[in-house]
């Protein structure tokens, strides 16, 4: 429920009165004496429904240009004609649960910090990202997550859109662009500064050592956080739901990939660079689209017959461009995605023909270890390189042809050109019960030695 207070203009008061009269609203007015060409305070509860459609009407008659209207939280009213106007303004058996347009700018603006403050939290929060995939410290992560305010311009640009604000839209997208800026050149510093100082060692992928690499080579599952953050986004501002919440999964899709394009920037790894910035950007276009959407669906654009024009052009312009924008950039995932279906298909099929060929009498003494299928490493778009087979038997040495053997087997599966290696590990096991318990005085002896061979294209 709102309570909306109405200091009405000279000339105006008949017009308001008959308003809320043909509303069925119960209000109460009092003279304005102050003497600021103001004739009249109106003030009334309504359901938190009828603020838009009520103030549209003051507008398109004229009253609302002039006026100032207050809209306050209202806590209980109790009032026959109020539950009768309650019952009016409920939709699909919810009273007062979207909140009007008007409210939802302010709250946006709200939202949007000072650009310093703003500037400066997502400073930390870069510097705390960083410093968590430097140490492969998911729980750090999160804590920079918490702090990155950027809820409040990824809803204010959209709510500016759809309602016709350029003053909110601007401002949100300036803070998104710069905000994305700011956490990638932050990295960059953090990144350089550590490896200058030899925390991290030269010489390592630091993709695999830090476990960036679902960030620098994303598939299209990473749209689903973005996505759903920028839904949420609009839902907890229009349905009143935790706004601190969504705006950590809002974080969770735009800080840690925008602190990976700085890490491996700092790195040198351009190719791991380009897929992290590609994620940031996909994540970017998700959140806005999302959010565009929601707000259009959910009806939050000016009403009436000369007001939708204005905002229907620009909303369906920028909602082509995020959607092309996603296209173009989705191609690359795509990519990823497919991989990674080879990669667990691959395996699937090593593992099936592995275990053929073991069967064979000549190799009955190994058993399969594990078998870990490795990418090339040309990131954002890899492709399989190696197929690494381990076998365990209670003798040393290698076995003659086996390699060549699970070549033969395993290499028509893919269509890369892949090496096959084959891993021996000698095992001695002793004094071991058939329930796996140990005897006195006996032991297990597992040696893991360097005999390898590897057979190939």
């Amino acid at each position: 429920m709102r309570y909306l207070e109405i200091t009405v203009p000279e000339g105006k008061r008949r017009a308001v009165l008959n308003i809320l009269e043909d509303e069925g609203i119960d209000y109460v007015v009092s003279d304005e004496t102050s003497g600021r060409e103001y004739t009249a305070v109106v003030r009334f509860p309504v359901p938190t429904q009828a603020v838009e459609p009520l103030l549209d009407r003051l507008k398109r008659t004229g009253v609302g240009d002039d006026a100032r209207v207050v809209v306050i939280d209202a806590e209980t009213v109790i009032s026959e004609g109020f539950a009768t106007l309650q019952e009016q303004y409920s939709y699909g058996g919810q009273t007062g649960a979207r909140t009007s347009r008007q409210v939802l700018r302010t709250k946006a603006d709200e939202l949007t910090p000072p650009f310093p403050i703003y500037a400066a939290m997502l400073l930390i929060s870069a510097v705390v990202a960083t410093a968590g995939l430097l140490a492969d410290s998911p729980a750090v992560v999160i804590g920079a997550m918490v702090i990155a305010p950027l809820l409040g311009p990824a809803l204010a640009a959209n709510i500016g859109i759809v309602t016709g604000d350029a003053r909110l839209k601007y401002t949100g997208f300036r803070y998104q662009i710069v905000g994305v800026g700011l956490v990638v050149a932050a990295s960059i510093g953090l990144a350089v500064l550590a490896r200058l100082a030899g925390l991290e060692p030269a010489g390592v992928d630091i993709v695999v050592a830090t476990e960036l690499e679902e960030r620098v080579s994303p598939n299209l599952f990473s749209l689903a956080v973005a996505l759903g953050a920028g839904i949420a986004g609009i839902l907890s501002l229009t349905r009143g739901f935790s706004e601190a919440i969504v705006g950590v999964m809002i974080a969770a899709a735009l800080i840690p990939p925008s602190a990976a394009v700085g890490i491996t920037v700092a790195w040198g790894m351009s190719g791991a660079a380009t897929g992290a910035a590609a994620l940031v950007i996909v994540n970017l276009l998700s959140v806005n689209l999302a959010a565009l959407a929601t707000l259009w669906v959910a009806g939050y654009r000016p009403q009436g017959l000369f007001e939708v024009s204005p905002t229907r052009r620009p909303t369906y312009t920028y909602a082509a461009i995020f959607g092309i924008g996603l296209l173009v950039l989705t191609v690359p995932l795509a990519s990823v995605t497919l991989l990674d279906f080879h990669t667990t298909e691959l395996e699937s099929a090593t593992e099936a023909e592995v275990e053929d060929v073991l069967t064979d009498p000549r190799y009955e003494e190994f058993e399969i270890e594990d078998i870990v299928i490795e990418l090339d490493g040309n990131y954002p778009v890899q492709s399989v390189d190696r197929v690494i087979v381990t076998v365990s038997s209670q003798n040393a040495g290698t076995e003659p042809g086996l390699a060549d053997r699970l070549y033969r087997e395993i290499s028509p599966h893919t269509d890369d050109p892949i090496v096959v290696e084959v891993q021996y590990v000698v095992a001695e096991e002793r004094g071991r019960t058939e329930q796996g318990d140990t005897a006195n005085g006996q032991e297990t002896d597992v040696q893991d030695g360097p005999l390898r061979v590897s057979s190939g294209i």
